[in-house]
Parts: structure tokens; sequence; C-alpha cells
């Protein structure tokens, strides 16, 4: 199971390089992402949370991983349901975007459309969308 696979690698990256080496943050994301595809939102949520708890302090806040994984929080949260949640860390996303890559990047533009798509959502009561970028 990549799951298992992901948490190994991340706790012998752990003890080589220590928390705060660059080299651990992808293998966090991707632990994330698996755990999300495993059918467990709430951890997939969670590692992410964590990881951008990190991420911008090690690799920095306009670093473009950085957005990425801001993306992958906003579309878990959409995918376990929360609309409102989503809409409004993919808005955020679209700020940031914007005074990062610009106004026309397409991942400004997405992240706006997605936003509004889980904000439509929220209104009409319903869980998730697609949450996509």
């Amino acid at each position: 199971m990549p799951v298992t696979a992901f948490e190994e690698l991340l706790a012998d990256e752990l003890q080589i390089y220590g928390a705060d080496h660059p080299q651990t943050l992808p293998t966090r994301g991707y632990l994330a992402q698996w755990r999300g595809q495993a059918g467990d939102a709430t951890g997939a949520i969670a590692e992410y949370e964590g990881l951008l708890a990190d991420e911008p302090r090690i690799e920095g806040a306009d670093h473009p991983q950085t957005l990425v994984t801001r993306g992958h929080l906003a579309q878990w949260r959409g995918l376990a349901g929360d609309a409102e949640g989503a809409a409004a860390e993919y808005e955020e996303l679209s700020a940031a975007a914007r005074v990062i890559l610009g106004a026309n990047h397409p991942v400004t533009l997405a992240s706006a459309e997605v936003s509004r798509r889980q904000r439509l959502s929220a209104e009409r009561g319903e869980a998730g969308g697609n949450g996509e970028l």
C-alpha cells in the first residue's frame, strides 16, 4: 500500500535529513495525497495542514510548491464535504497566485474558478464538488 511505503520513506528521511530538510517536503505531500486516495480525506487534510505549517518557512510562502500544496489542501477540503472551507482556501490561493504568478496565470484563473464553484456548492448545501485545480 502506498501510504505505508511513504510513511516508511518519510521516517527514513526524517532520521537522515531531519525535519526541516527540503527533501522531506515532497514525501510529506505524497503521503498526504495517498492518504486521501486511500479514502482518508481527513488524514489528507491533516497531513497537508502540517505540511503548510512548515513548507512556507522552509521553502518560502511564494515558492510554487507551497501554492501547489495550498491547492491540494483546498481540494481535499472540498472532497471531504467542506465546500465553504474549500472555497475560502481557493480564494486565498487565488489571491496569492495573483500576486506571485500574475492575474492571467492558469493557476490563478483555475483557483478563482474552483473557488466560485465551491462557493456555489456551499450555498446550495451540496458537499464537495470535484475540487480540482
